[in-house]
């Protein structure tokens, strides 16, 4: 299947109602159910999640103006003029994925499918990259990228961490690079335990959250 048309980073900064973002999930739900376009909301005072588990989507979007949403509230109970996307996260579960038994948040992840498009294009905004590393304007993301296919397109994290710990209780080894907006979390044995680092360039991307870039602040940590 071919990549959405839409560039996903135009939709940050755009409302819940943007005509945008209803094209972009539109073309998204190529099986056409409409149960796929009703998304689960989750609000807080300083977040609403806007979750679509069968498109593999979760659209963070963050009130302005001083708006502060009650938890629990109803899509039509919200004031969606006073939400901004503020992020987006992509997620890539593999079918096998379905220990019940794991983490309230892996719990989480399981009920998301795997985001349908595929490669999913994202523009990078740095084409210098760093000590003038030549890199393209686009990264592309296959269901099967690697640490080592993102370090290759990317350059080396601006942060990164996880992988630390037993690996039954291990934090999954992620990595960020800021002045693109792309923060990706890996999946898979090879992205647990204190060998994570080492086995981490064949670990297979679990989710890829989507922001606004911060140039200013990139610097590695």
């Amino acid at each position: 299947m071919t990549s959405i048309s839409t560039s996903i980073q135009r939709l940050l900064g755009r409302k819940p109602s943007s005509q945008l973002i209803d094209d972009y999930l539109n073309e998204l739900s190529s099986a056409g159910k409409p149960s796929a376009l009703t998304p689960e909301i989750k609000s807080y005072s300083d977040v609403v999640y806007y979750n679509f588990h069968a498109l593999g989507l979760s659209l963070l979007f963050k009130p302005t103006d001083g708006y502060k949403p009650r938890t629990g509230l109803l899509r039509s109970e919200l004031m969606e003029d006073k939400l901004v996307l503020d992020s987006l996260d992509i997620y890539n579960i593999p079918a096998s994925r379905s220990d019940s038994k794991g983490s309230q948040k892996k719990r989480e992840e399981i009920a998301f499918a795997t985001y349908p498009m595929s490669p999913v294009i994202l523009n990078l905004t740095d084409p210098e990259g760093e000590e003038g590393k030549n890199i393209p304007h686009s990264l592309q993301i296959s269901k099967e990228s690697t640490g080592k296919d993102f370090v290759q397109g990317l350059g080396e994290p601006d942060r990164k961490g996880g992988g630390s710990g037993p690996s039954s209780g291990s934090i999954g080894i992620w990595c960020e690079w800021t002045k693109h907006g792309i923060l990706v979390e890996f999946g898979g044995v090879e992205a647990i335990g204190p060998q994570a680092w080492e086995r981490g360039k064949d670990a297979v991307w679990k989710v890829v959250t989507v922001f606004l870039p911060n140039i200013e602040n990139s610097s590695a940590t």
